[in-house]
């Protein structure tokens, strides 16, 4: 059966055009609201990373980091996390969702029990920043028994053999962090240099989703809408703490953000 993620990525090139993927953290600033966002530009994206929060992050840079100590001072746990994606699916059944987030959570769960929660809420993939290759390969197994993407990391220190291996691995996404640095950093080398190393990539195995991630921003995210699809994810966490500082409405906020992102790959 393809998978819900796989079928947004053959939709977006029938269209011919990138799929947007936002990313924000579970339960930012409310759980109410966390569910509220995610419906609202459920509407503009094609596919949504949702990142459980954590204390101790070692990719996120300040703006994700932001919205996770919100969640957690709002007492968000894994279970609530589950009980969005949940509700979410219940609405939006064929949008693909993936989490994103770190291991010793899901080990403190127990694999098992943490992918039987990710089958019984809807969850599509996942992407583990700290559970690199071949360290993976154990788990990865066990979350395609469970048709659930284990969402393998490229970055631009990979090198070509380790890179075959990963692509050869991989399931229906693979994400390529196109700089080296926390998330929300600028993008600290050009657009045509990212997409460069971005092809090399792509030619290993062209079948294969590749999406890029990391320093991508209104700004930037035309110059690079050739890609299968691109992250947007810190400069959401950032719109969201700019209205909870004005005194705004994030959901409608990031409503219009996520629209005009969209506008920017068509």
């Amino acid at each position: 059966m393809t998978s819900k993620i796989a079928l947004a990525f053959n939709n977006c090139k029938k269209e011919k055009r990138a799929a947007l993927i936002t990313y924000t953290v579970a339960g930012d600033d409310t759980k109410y609201n966390s569910l509220k966002i995610l419906n609202k530009i459920s509407k503009h994206a094609d596919i949504l990373e949702l990142g459980f929060p954590h204390n101790t992050p070692i990719a996120d840079g300040g703006q994700i980091q932001g919205s996770s100590h919100r969640a957690l001072k709002n007492g968000i746990k894994l279970k609530d996390v589950f009980d969005i994606v949940k509700k979410f699916k219940k609405k939006n059944p064929n949008k693909p969702i993936i989490l994103m987030g770190y291991y010793n959570l899901i080990y403190q769960a127990g694999e098992k029990n943490f992918l039987k929660n990710c089958k019984f809420s809807g969850v599509d993939g996942l992407i583990i920043v700290d559970l690199p290759y071949p360290e993976n390969k154990s788990f990865a197994r066990k979350c395609k028994k469970k048709s659930i993407n284990f969402i393998q990391l490229l970055s631009p220190t990979t090198s070509k053999e380790r890179m075959k291996k990963i692509i050869k691995d991989s399931h229906d996404m693979i994400y390529y962090i196109s700089m080296l640095s926390t998330t929300g950093g600028e993008l600290k080398i050009s657009p045509k240099k990212i997409l460069q190393n971005y092809k090399t990539i792509k030619r290993i195995n062209p079948k294969k989703s590749l999406v890029i991630g990391f320093g991508i921003t209104d700004k930037t995210i035309s110059s690079l809408k050739s890609a299968n699809g691109l992250v947007v994810g810190s400069m959401l966490c950032k719109t969201i703490t700019n209205s909870l500082k004005m005194r705004q409405n994030p959901v409608t906020k990031l409503d219009k953000v996520v629209y005009n992102l969209r506008n920017k790959i068509l």
